[in-house]
């Protein structure tokens, strides 16, 4: 089975295909797995994951990926989905390199479809040598001076994270105020991380990596030049189902229409999570969660003829050893 989208719904799907038995390969977009939790809100604590009072971001996507471990999937990272093929007992899945996936079943967990990072407007010749659109390890910028660029939710989790093990960090931002969820603004207020809205990174300066970056007042145009080892761009991300709308799925309003199997009514592919719509749905990470059940377990089937849509209960019987 490929599951196409490594995020909660994506990482739950790879568990459940080994459970049933099948080798899986996860292919993502993004470098890593964890899906919108992971570029977006990391360190959020979520409160509507059953069986957690409360899990923050990037916990919950270490325990999924945990899970799934003892089958050993083979993520697929950096690598977009684009061409869907079909083979007698197969289906084939290409990506922009041209490296092909062929699976006897596809289950898409896309979340909301292709993540691509808005580009910080200057730097760009630094991307990967100081400046980054993620930091799934914070302290890997122990010690240094960081600009967290953007308002949203994501920038102050980012600051949040980073504040503990950085040197520095100074939140960026364009506008009048934070954007981000007021209790999450009221931590990173009173965290020690600077504050500068109404203000510009007009400039980053450096050799071989970010040494310094320029920052603009827009209330009088002043500039300022200060110390920065690490930029993190956290100015959101644009979503498009690109080229899933070439597989023949039906698509409404950007959603993937599926039945009560998780069926999109083209051979041997599924869909779960975010990304699928039918009658009654709610998007709830929990939702995803059965979901994707459902698609893995009416796949088994389409992969041998001789399962059962019913897995039997996994307390029958654990993990491997």
């Amino acid at each position: 089975m490929l599951v196409v989208g490594a995020g909660p719904a994506g990482l739950f799907g790879a568990y459940y295909a080994g459970f049933r038995g099948m080798s899986v390969a996860v292919m993502d977009t993004l470098p890593e797995v964890g899906g919108q939790i992971t570029a977006m809100y990391p360190e959020k604590v979520i409160y509507d994951v059953a069986g957690f009072p409360a899990v923050r971001g990037r916990e919950l996507v270490d325990a999924l990926a945990a899970q799934a471990a003892p089958y050993d999937p083979i993520y697929l990272l950096g690598r977009q989905a684009t061409e869907l093929a079909h083979e007698p007992d197969a289906v084939v899945v290409t990506d922009e390199t041209g490296r092909r996936v062929r699976a006897r079943a596809v289950v898409i967990t896309g979340g909301l479809g292709a993540f691509a990072p808005k580009p910080l407007p200057v730097g760009g010749g630094h991307l990967g040598r100081g400046l980054y659109y993620f930091a799934p390890r914070p302290d890997e910028h122990t010690g240094r001076d960081v600009t967290v660029a953007g308002g949203g939710d994501a920038a102050v989790d980012w600051a949040l994270a980073l504040v503990p093990v950085a040197r520095s960090v100074t939140l960026v931002h364009k506008r009048e105020r934070l954007r981000a969820q007021p209790a999450a603004v009221a931590r990173v207020e009173a965290s020690g991380v600077e504050i500068r809205t109404l203000t510009d990174l007009v400039a980053v300066h450096g050799e071989d990596w970010v040494e310094k970056v320029e920052l603009e007042d827009l209330r009088d145009g002043s500039r300022e030049i200060r110390p920065a080892q690490a930029i993190v761009a956290a100015l959101g991300f644009g979503t498009d189902l690109g080229p899933l709308t070439r597989w023949g799925l039906t698509v409404e309003r950007r959603r993937i229409l599926v039945d009560s199997a998780m069926s999109t009514g083209v051979a041997r592919v599924f869909a779960a999570g975010d990304l699928v719509d039918y009658p009654g749905k709610v998007r709830l990470i929990a939702t995803a969660f059965g979901e994707v059940a459902t698609a893995v377990n009416n796949a088994a089937p389409v992969l041998d003829p001789t399962a059962k849509v019913f897995p039997g209960h996994s307390s029958d019987d654990g993990p491997p050893t």
